[in-house]
């Protein structure tokens, strides 16, 4: 029903405002007694053998929601009823900001992707934090960090510490985001003299804690083999939990989309199906070169149960929608979930 009647109707409007009004439609909603015992009691995936046991979380299964999506965790308790085993949020940053100019959001249905140069457009992570008071520990949180647009990249240590702080009580987990292709510069973070200096503070100061939570790494699609090895050796070294692989792309390749429908649309990071091939050529390096060292998380282009699976065999050991949530509609996680079993 969603593709056939459902989405049409959405995709009648832009993406940010649909995405705005599919936000306050569903908080009116569940605050109606009853829908959201409806809602979990359709999308909630069965089975004894879905839990997972990563980095010291029992997820009750091994479909999460990534980052980008709910960004200021006001909708985490109701997206949860989708049947997600977890939920991530982000990515957050020190102070609010409006991100970049609108339109930033884009999609390409002939390829099932998206285009988007959002910026990190958030309220702040003090805002969230005070939504995240409500969560009583019922949903499986995944903090994602940024930096701010003006803080210049010598700084980012700052931010990134202010974040960590402020999440640290609310959160399961925490994703350092320095692979977004919309935040001018951020990408040269990944480098790894100034990566592994990030992790290593942000790891030290998560040692200091009696309840030390899981750092997890987001990485780009784009990086070269090299430039894997290099986050390999960089886990290592910090002994953060694992990584999350992979953002959005900047590549245009092997698109379908009209050329100039491209060009029109201009900069932004790519998710969704084209992503899909080089996101588990990404994990499947990742595992087989550091011999199965760390958890993965797999993110990009999965819009069907083989898909997710796919990502799984590569080397993953948990998965993330986004954009195939989007197109297939919410009923996409109980397939996985399904076929899984």
């Amino acid at each position: 029903m969603y593709k056939l009647l459902i989405r049409p109707i959405l995709f009648l409007f832009s993406p940010e405002s649909i995405h705005h009004f599919t936000f306050r439609f569903i908080k009116i909603a569940f605050a109606i007694p009853y829908v959201k015992g409806i809602v979990t009691a359709l999308h909630k995936p069965k089975g004894n053998n879905l839990e997972r046991e990563v980095f010291g979380i029992k997820f009750p299964n091994p479909v999460g929601l990534a980052a980008g999506f709910d960004k200021d965790a006001k909708l985490f308790d109701e997206l949860s009823a989708f049947g997600f085993g977890f939920i991530e949020i982000g990515t957050l940053t020190p102070k609010p900001q409006p991100g970049n100019d609108k339109p930033r959001l884009f999609r390409l249905p002939e390829d099932s992707g998206l285009i988007n140069r959002m910026g990190f457009n958030n309220e702040g992570v003090d805002a969230a934090v005070e939504r995240l008071k409500q969560n009583d520990n019922n949903v499986i949180i995944g903090g994602n960090i940024g930096k701010n647009k003006v803080t210049p990249n010598e700084d980012a240590i700052r931010d990134y510490i202010y974040c960590f702080n402020a999440l640290f009580d609310h959160v399961h987990y925490f994703v350092v985001n320095v692979s977004s292709p919309n935040t001018p510069g951020l990408r040269d973070l990944q480098e790894k003299e100034p990566l592994t200096k990030l992790l290593a503070e942000l790891q030290k100061r998560n040692n200091e804690k009696l309840n030390a939570k899981p750092i997890l790494l987001k990485i780009a699609p784009d990086l070269t083999n090299s430039q894997l090895d290099d986050i390999i050796d960089i886990v290592r070294i910090t002994k953060i939990a694992g990584v999350i692989a992979t953002n959005t792309t900047i590549s245009r390749d092997n698109l379908t989309s009209d050329i100039q429908l491209l060009s029109s649309i201009g900069a932004g990071g790519l998710s969704g199906l084209p992503v899909r091939e080089r996101s588990t050529e990404v994990i499947r390096y990742l595992s087989e070169k550091s011999e199965k060292a760390f958890p993965i998380i797999g993110v990009g282009g999965i819009h069907s149960p083989d898909d997710a699976i796919e990502k799984l065999n590569a080397g993953a050991t948990l998965v993330q929608l986004y954009t195939g949530f989007i197109y297939e509609g919410p009923g996409l996680v109980k397939r996985i979930c399904k076929k899984l079993v």
